[in-house]
């Protein structure tokens, strides 16, 4: 009660004020009338508090978000379900939604009223610009009886997580191929199948199904053989997304190349694993409110590892450093001289040199660059160097700016030139 007290609005105080002065002046004149008066005054202000200070702690709510995992610039419905578990009426109901500042302005809903065990659905629709996870939630809902004589807020402690993920693109194909690597016992190996004496075989290991046994080369070499496992090729790529904050500029804002990038790595590592490729996604570890985040090194090669990636994606952020070495060491550990794709913000030569040695001979290495005409002239000096550097390794390497799809720039490397890649022996 103490608490609705301290809720009463200004034209609930001047009530109760009216009512005790009334009370006083009956008492002192020693009018009845008066007095009944007084006290209706003074007691409507305090029913009112007792009445919303009741109410609000009887109010629950559940909320559903439709779905809870979109594509940047996707919208998200939003359901709010609101209960009245007391045996009394809710008063008018002004409703505030409690979301971060990237999502926008906190929507605010009214209802007029709330009947007892009645319960309603409100609903408003998000659309989320970045990637990232966010909390929706705490509701606010700020109680007032019908006469506007107290008003208090109550803070429902449900959350939900929104979780964006970085937006892809749709790729067109291009004459990028990753080098092709087996996966089985006969890898690095070419089979005849001209019959069945020229099967691979192998000695016998415990455990081996006795049904694989090859008897012909057993009787030839004097002990149990078996026939080799043999397992189809695979084109295999490499994704390298540089997390650097001196080299990304703009954050936040129109001209981001960070978030570019993020989303350029999520669409050529889903462009590639869709075109059949085995694809390692590779991002150095983040620095982020004084805690060293865990690196990004994730295996792509089906729909759900897929979905995973872009889980991980959407909680990728900036790395303090200006050296490139920790990443290139990461991708060189992981980096079976296939495909390699590396998305940069600025390249300059000593990047240049780090990345270089990733472009192995077996496959094509490509690199998608911010433009550095958009950081002045001194970047682009510095950077246009960094681009020749890999382009004299044998990169392909396209520019790229914000306000281009990165669609238009995959296509773009169609028509630079460099090596063809190398084919291992189905």
């Amino acid at each position: 009660m103490r608490a609705a007290l301290g809720g009463l609005t200004t034209r609930g105080r001047s009530f109760l004020a009216a009512g005790v002065a009334a009370v006083l002046a009956a008492v002192a004149l020693g009018e009845r009338d008066l007095l009944r008066v007084a006290v209706l005054l003074a007691l409507l202000p305090l029913l009112g508090a007792w009445y919303v200070g009741r109410g609000r702690h009887h109010l629950r709510t559940r909320r559903e978000l439709s779905p809870p995992r979109v594509a940047a610039g996707t919208p998200v419905r939003v359901r709010l379900h609101l209960r009245n578990a007391a045996r009394l009426p809710v008063g008018t109901l002004l409703l505030a939604e409690g979301l971060p500042g990237a999502l926008g302005a906190a929507p605010r809903l009214v209802l007029e009223r709330l009947g007892p065990q009645a319960s309603t659905d409100v609903a408003y629709t998000l659309e989320p610009a970045r990637r990232g996870r966010y909390p929706i939630g705490p509701l606010r809902a700020r109680v007032t009886d019908p006469f506007g004589l107290c008003r208090l807020d109550h803070t429902c402690a449900e959350r939900e997580s929104l979780t964006v993920v970085p937006r892809t693109e749709p790729l067109p194909a291009g004459p990028l191929r990753g080098a092709h690597a087996g996966a089985g016992e006969a890898r690095g190996r070419a089979v005849s199948v001209h019959g069945e004496d020229d099967t691979g075989t192998r000695e016998y290991r415990h455990g081996d199904d006795l049904r694989r046994v090859h008897w012909r080369s057993t009787a030839r070499a004097g002990e149990l053989m078996v026939r080799r496992e043999e397992q189809p090729w695979e084109n295999r790529a490499l994704v390298l997304l540089d997390n650097r904050a001196p080299a990304h500029h703009d954050a936040d804002g129109p001209a981001d190349t960070f978030e570019w990038a993020v989303g350029a790595a999520a669409s050529v590592a889903a462009h590639l694993r869709r075109g059949g490729h085995r694809v390692r996604l590779v991002c150095a570890a983040a620095d982020r409110d004084g805690l060293r985040h865990p690196a990004l090194d994730h295996l792509v090669h089906d729909a759900a590892s897929e979905q995973a990636a872009l889980d991980r994606l959407a909680d990728v952020d900036l790395r303090h450093g200006e050296d490139l070495a920790p990443l290139v060491a990461q991708a060189r550990r992981v980096s079976d001289q296939g495909l390699t794709v590396a998305v940069l913000g600025g390249c300059d030569t000593a990047a240049a040199r780090r990345l270089a040695a990733l472009g192995g001979p077996r496959g094509q290495a490509v690199a998608l660059v911010a433009d550095p005409r958009d950081w002045g002239p001194g970047a682009a000096a510095v950077w246009g160097a960094g681009a020749a550097l890999l382009r004299a390794a044998g990169w392909r390497v396209a520019a790229y700016r914000p306000d281009r799809s990165v669609a238009q720039v995959w296509a773009e490397l169609a028509a630079v030139p460099g090596p063809t890649a190398v084919g291992g022996a189905r």
